[in-house]
């Protein structure tokens, strides 16, 4: 058989069929342009052996295998036998492979899915089957996919509660780069995408090759080479001992792998994520959102929130969400949690007053949940203590005064969707934020580990409230950003990207959380002068620059704030609203600009582009590097000129006095003339093309 070719966008995946066993993939990057896979052989037989799909000894891959288990008494190493390969590939535009494999000694099938779209992103899953009638301990199962030798940097990120997506970068060597997350959720310090590159690679340079793995609850990314030659990236579900076991004829199914390539550096691999995303979830118009924790945390005095209302609704604001306090005995945050019934001593009337005067004010209403956690203090744990995910003869650790449900109990699941169901129904709910604010610490489900029965159950029921309120908005919260992934975007329209409103931290986290996440999808909120946090104190006009690029709101007393403050706030909430359509639709790009003092970044449509210059702290140099404007078509001309607010400065260039046309060869070879701005303040400008 000779190779099949995979092609779109500029990126190209050869599958090798000719053997017996599973395919190899004998080239994930560039496009290859008019060869037809039977031109292709010759060269192929030159290259260092691939590994095949699922990497074994049995095919002389003595890394790291790609499937992993056995039966007690009696272990047989897997050999596939190749029984099908259906293709529906179009050059250019990509296509869907399906693999089925076996291996009757073994006892197990296997069916391999892998897909490009048409933006040039490969997407992989297996699903293996028990055919033996003893049990089979399923102990990892991943998918990867080989990069060249040339690949020779990895990145990947860490973090912690309100410092998350923070970037570690480190030499590829030989033998394996893991990183294993058994938190239950996707983590603080969750890798989002593990990224191998050639040496010294940007966002606007270098060849890279990313890997993510969709899935919510325990998983791993790991990169690896061997000496013989051979390199690959993988993830996948991390599993426990004993949480998958197969009877005679169970299947398991891997979560879905993204994987993406760039010859462009990162912006160009991060375009590929964003477009499939935006194409598989398209969005509407993303609301600007006032959440009132920051402002009024758990003091839910009616009068003080209708003023809140009032005040939103004059700056502009769109939606409103009541967050955490409204529900049964929630007066802290040591009680109440899983008591999902509006509490009738701090609101008798229920959430109506507030949700008709909102409304009233032409915005949308929402609410915070936290449906997989409960308090000990709680009638919920009190009348169902055996509803917690652990065993009953010993509770798990506690974690903010919290346990874990076990939503893959039945009365537990069935619970959860009825209140969350009646609370959407009966307050005509917009939008919820569906918060997880805390790890998972041994999970015990039927006597199994519990984190991939949990996962999936949390799934269903997003899906299921999903298919009954159509309309409804779902923002994915953990405790701030520690569950961002694909697999709970695939059921949600946003994530909480931080718990730290602070604009200067900001910065980078939204910088790199935008790798896997476009902005419409980023919620990005101006907090308090003082962020309550860090206790750093920003001006507002930073504040706003940095909310303005990701899913605009805010989280902020507005009951507390002089008039100028509102009309300055309002000014900023209505430029986002007339960017909306270029910052949610357009090409994320990010320069890679020579002052570590400062960023340059933007977001690109063909006619169009919004960009910030931030300055972080203060320079080391006396004049700063011109502002070379990636992403604008060299032989267009663009008009450019400053949008909203002028920052504080010590110079402004003659260009941001008024309108100046320059072709986008010289805005991106030249540049344009940086501003002198101090530390923490940011110019946010436009470009035109005429």
């Amino acid at each position: 058989m000779s190779p099949l070719i995979l092609s779109a966008a500029g990126a190209a995946l050869v599958l090798d069929a000719s053997g017996t066993g599973l395919p190899r993939v004998r080239h994930f990057g560039a496009d290859l342009g008019s060869a037809t896979g039977d031109e292709l052989t010759p060269a192929l037989a030159s290259l260092t052996a691939a590994p095949p799909l699922l990497p074994a000894q049995g095919d002389n891959w003595y890394g790291r295998p790609g499937l992993s288990g056995g039966r007690d008494g009696e272990h047989w190493p897997v050999r596939w036998t190749l029984d099908r390969l259906d293709a529906d590939a179009t050059p250019g535009r990509g296509g869907t492979v399906t693999v089925a494999a076996s291996d009757a000694r073994a006892g197990l099938e296997l069916v391999t899915e892998l897909a490009m779209d048409a933006g040039g992103l490969v997407t992989m899953r297996h699903t293996l089957t028990n055919t033996a009638a003893a049990p089979y301990r399923l102990e990892g199962l991943v998918c990867a996919l080989p990069v060249p030798a040339r690949a020779g940097e990895l990145l990947d990120f860490t973090g912690r509660w309100a410092l998350e997506k923070v970037p570690q970068r480190t030499a590829f060597g030989y033998g394996v780069w893991s990183r294993e997350n058994r938190r239950g959720r996707t983590g603080h310090d969750g890798t989002g995408l593990l990224v191998a590159g050639t040496a010294g690679f940007g966002f606007r340079g270098g060849e890279v090759w990313g890997v993510h793995a969709g899935w919510s609850g325990n998983h791993l990314h790991y990169a690896e080479r061997l000496a013989e030659g051979p390199a690959l990236v993988a993830a996948g579900e991390l599993l426990e001992p004993g949480e998958i076991v197969l009877a005679e004829g169970e299947s398991y199914r891997t979560p879905q792998v993204y994987f993406t390539w760039s010859g462009g550096g990162l912006d160009e691999a991060s375009t590929r994520l964003h477009d499939h995303l935006r194409a598989a979830r398209p969005l509407g118009v993303r609301p600007v959102t006032l959440n009132n924790w920051e402002a009024t945390y758990f003091d839910h005095g009616l009068d003080r929130l209708l003023e809140l209302a009032d005040k939103a609704a004059a700056a502009g604001i769109e939606r409103f969400v009541l967050d955490d306090g409204w529900f049964r005995h929630r007066r802290d945050d040591r009680a109440g949690l899983g008591d999902w019934y509006v509490d009738e001593g701090v609101w008798p009337d229920g959430l109506n007053p507030l949700a008709e005067h909102v409304r009233k004010l032409g915005m949308q209403f929402g609410l915070w949940f936290e449906p997989e956690m409960v308090n000990p203090d709680s009638d919920l744990l009190r009348a169902h203590p055996d509803w917690i995910l652990g065993r009953s003869e010993r509770m798990p650790p506690p974690q903010r005064n919290q346990q874990v449900l076990d939503l893959a109990r039945p009365e537990a699941y069935d619970y959860l969707l009825e209140r969350l169901d009646s609370l959407v129904s009966e307050y005509a709910l917009d939008y919820i934020k569906w918060d997880h604010n805390r790890d998972i610490a041994e999970p015990v489900h039927d006597g199994v580990p519990g984190v991939h029965a949990q996962t999936l159950a949390t799934y269903r029921l997003l899906d299921e409230l999903r298919a009954r309120h159509p309309e409804l908005e779902i923002e994915s919260c953990s405790s701030g950003g520690a569950r961002v992934d694909y697999g709970v975007l695939a059921r949600t329209d946003r994530v909480w990207t931080s718990d730290s409103n602070d604009a200067l931290d900001r910065q980078a986290i939204q910088r790199w959380t935008g790798l896997l996440v476009p902005p419409e999808r980023m919620g990005s909120h101006v907090g308090a002068p003082q962020d309550h946090i860090t206790g750093r104190s920003l001006p507002l006009a930073f504040r706003a620059a940095t909310a303005l690029f990701g899913h605009m709101g805010v989280e902020w007393d507005l009951t507390s704030v002089s008039q100028a403050e509102l009309e300055e706030l309002a000014e900023w909430i209505a430029l986002h609203k007339r960017l909306r359509p270029t910052l949610h639709g357009g090409r994320v790009v990010r320069a890679d600009h020579p002052d570590p003092s400062a960023l340059l970044h933007g977001v690109v449509l063909p006619e169009r582009g919004v960009f910030a210059f931030v300055q972080l702290t203060s320079r080391v140099a006396i004049g700063p590097a011109p502002l070379r404007l990636p992403g604008l078509d060299p032989a267009a001309t663009y008009e450019v000129r400053v949008a909203g607010p002028k920052p504080r400065a010590a110079g402004l260039p003659e260009w941001t006095a008024g309108p100046v046309r320059l072709s986008g060869a010289v805005l991106g070879e030249l540049g344009l003339p940086a501003p002198v701005l101090r530390a923490e303040s940011a110019l946010v400008f436009e470009v035109e093309r005429v």
